[in-house]
């Protein structure tokens, strides 16, 4: 009996900054409509892993696989190419700017050489509908928005390449208990369509509450790979 191969698997990813080992011989995989999230204490090297799969660092060495083909990653267009989305903590939202306009910033859409805003202004109102997203107006400037909305326009926002896998790094730092509730319910959505989701998060009873598996790192290395059920949530402390 075969089985289909992962959507996404990495593996023998090592990096170093001069003497300090960031990564070493690091693997895990994903599946389409799986939730993955990727734990480990500060410094384990979730954030440099994710940055090595949205090609915004070169690993010492990797090996990256999409559904069982061998690709590369040297660089966010790269990434990109590949279906692969990232929203980092910091959204890179303009604030001053409508959700219309940070949903297509540097992907607008123009008929001869005239932006299109109706047309853009539809999409965007497919998107947010599609995700279950309401906000007072989509032509609101981001800046008056709530914590969850703002993270609900990003992620909204990393859709429109039609990516097969999205990374998330620490997508609810700093929210309050209700825009938090959004953004996993908008999390267990993305799944739902088929996405491969990799969640970063320091907040382990978000990480129960979403996630398919728990992939643990500690000191740069593996440390275990759990499924995201209560009775496993001892053994993914002590591997933290």
């Amino acid at each position: 009996m075969t089985h289909d191969p992962a959507l996404f698997s990495i593996a023998n990813v090592s990096k170093t900054y001069g003497a300090v080992e960031a990564l070493r011989d690091v693997e895990f995989s994903i599946d389409a409509g799986e939730v993955v999230a990727l734990v480990g204490d500060n410094g384990a090297g979730k954030s440099t892993m994710i940055r090595i799969v949205s090609g915004t660092t070169v690993p010492d060495t990797a090996e990256f696989r999409l559904r069982g083909e061998s690709v590369k990653i040297g660089s966010p267009r790269d990434a990109a190419g590949l279906g692969i989305a990232t929203l980092y903590q910091d959204l890179a939202l303009c604030d001053n700017l409508d959700v219309v306009a940070n949903l297509f910033l540097g992907q607008e859409l123009a008929t001869a050489s005239v932006l299109d805003e109706v047309r853009m202004e539809r999409r965007a109102m497919g998107y947010l509908d599609e995700l279950s997203i309401r906000l007072r107006s989509i032509r609101a400037a981001t800046g008056e928005l709530s914590g969850g909305q703002r993270q609900s326009v990003a992620i909204a926002r990393s859709l429109l390449g039609d990516p097969q896998i999205v990374l998330l790094d620490e997508p609810t730092a700093a929210l309050g208990v209700a825009q938090r509730r959004q953004v996993s319910d908008l999390i267990l959505r993305l799944r739902a369509r088929g996405l491969g989701v990799v969640l970063i998060s320091h907040n382990l009873a978000e990480v129960f509450e979403v996630a398919d598996r728990i992939e643990v790192l500690r000191l740069g290395r593996n440390a275990g790979s759990f499924p995201a059920r209560p009775e496993f949530q001892d053994s993914v402390v002590a591997a933290i």
